[in-house]
């Protein structure tokens, strides 16, 4: 998997193997042997089976949306409110209500706006993701790795790391599109979709969820483009769009007007690209932003970057009298140009970036010092839970330092938390190690 992309997989996870999946193996199917192919018929395929399915992938502890119904309560009569909600989709009543909207801090200090949908609206719209999905994933690229089954972030990371070190790349340009998520124009959108949907009923139902709105302290406001991030269906929707909008447009490019190689590897909106030529690097950042322009999209001109970065780039800036290559972020990793130790053959180091770990330290010991009376059993579960789930995405090759350290900070401060539960503790001790 780290030296070609992993294999498409169907995107259908449902653990009934009855007719839901036969007819989704259809689509599939037909949409594989015919690249043009228009499907009608759609939503006959969101079955009560399906729905049902849909409502146990959700999580179970969720914030709620406008209606405040917790997946909990919407199961204490599960069959009953599924039925009515199958009805209500079939016979066309069903209604998107809006999105509740609210705010998480951003790295760089900003908030970022997250909409959350009622449980009705996700249960819907993971039903018809799976569905769309199926489409769709014969026709998404392999350099494609966002919210996309069987692909992850590592897949991702692997693949951009291997595509440095062992083609030809000598610059790097690190994009990001502002505010994709708010932007996304809806009436492009539709023609996406409708690039391979002819269903009308399943078409209105995502222009019911593309026009429901956003509910922010109690009041409602129309939303003219974007897709609230947090909705169910946004992230497929933000695949089809950029499949059109790049992916496509970044192979043919790339077959006509490329000089050298050229890589690229995307997740979501966040995107790397290579380049054996500065040339094609340069040509290809103006075509850029005219192509993602004409979609009503925007290089975020300040976290968009062009960088000597490659096996040549530090003989190439030392020739020049220029320091050392410059660094780049992808998905939480700092990627550095560097040497093994083993043979002094070119790699790319990836070490969590740091404002990433200052800000987890910094939860850790905000919750620590005010659970410093809960049970020790109890907070040490809890701490146990924490590390692990960074460890488990940090600790690639080449980060280990960072990790020796992160554990080293996060055992200070738990002995510190347990010295402050009373004047007795102030002699604990006990043996850290940081390697």
């Amino acid at each position: 998997m780290t030296k070609e992309n992993p294999e498409k997989t169907a995107v259908t996870r449902t653990q009934s193997r009855g007719e839901t999946l036969t007819g989704l193996d259809r689509v599939r199917e037909a949409t594989r042997r015919d690249k043009n192919l228009r499907l009608n018929n759609l939503l006959h395929h969101v079955t009560l089976t399906l729905l049902r399915e849909s409502y146990y992938e959700l999580k179970r502890n969720a914030a709620p949306g406008v209606d405040g119904v917790t997946w909990k309560q919407y199961g204490e009569k599960l069959e009953e409110n599924l039925a009515e909600l199958h009805g209500r989709v079939q016979s066309g009543r069903y209604k998107a209500k809006p999105s509740k909207r609210i705010y998480i801090p951003k790295d760089d200090g900003r908030e970022r706006p997250i909409g959350i949908a009622t449980l009705k609206d996700k249960i819907v719209q993971q039903a018809v993701s799976q569905v769309l999905g199926v489409i769709w994933e014969e026709d998404f690229a392999n350099f494609s790795y966002g919210f996309r089954p069987g692909r992850n972030t590592h897949n991702a990371l692997d693949a951009l790391w291997v595509a440095i070190t062992e083609r030809k790349i000598s610059w790097v340009l690190d994009a990001d599109i502002r505010s994709f998520f708010d932007t996304l124009d809806h009436s492009w959108m539709m023609k996406f979709v409708e690039q391979r949907v002819a269903d009308p009923r399943m078409l209105r139902l995502i222009r019911k969820w593309l026009r429901a709105g956003v509910s922010e302290q109690g009041e409602w406001s129309r939303t003219n483009v974007g897709t609230p991030q947090g909705a169910t269906i946004s992230p497929l929707l933000a695949n089809i769009y950029l499949h059109y909008v790049l992916d496509r447009w970044v192979k043919a490019w790339r077959k006509q007007q490329a000089r050298g190689e050229v890589i690229i590897v995307r997740y979501a909106d966040d995107f790397v690209m290579g380049f054996q030529y500065r040339d094609d690097a340069e040509r290809f950042f103006k075509q850029l932003s005219e192509r993602v322009a004409y979609f009503g999209l925007e290089i975020h001109k300040e976290k968009t970057r062009l960088i000597e970065f490659g096996r040549f780039a530090e003989q190439n800036r030392q020739r020049r009298g220029e320091g050392k290559p410059e660094t780049f972020d992808f998905l939480g990793f700092t990627h550095i140009c560097a040497k093994r130790r083993s043979d002094g053959k070119f790699t790319v180091w990836r070490k969590v970036i740091a404002k990433r770990m200052r800000r987890k330290l910094k939860e850790i010991k905000k919750f620590l010092m005010r659970h410093r009376h809960d049970p020790v059993a109890e907070t040490g579960r809890w701490l146990k839970s924490v590390v692990k789930g960074f460890f488990n995405y940090y600790a690639v090759p080449d980060n280990s330092r960072q990790m020796s350290r992160f554990r080293g900070i996060v055992n200070r401060l738990w002995i510190r938390a347990l010295r402050r539960r009373s004047q007795k503790g102030r002699n604990l001790r006990w043996e850290c190690k940081d390697s």
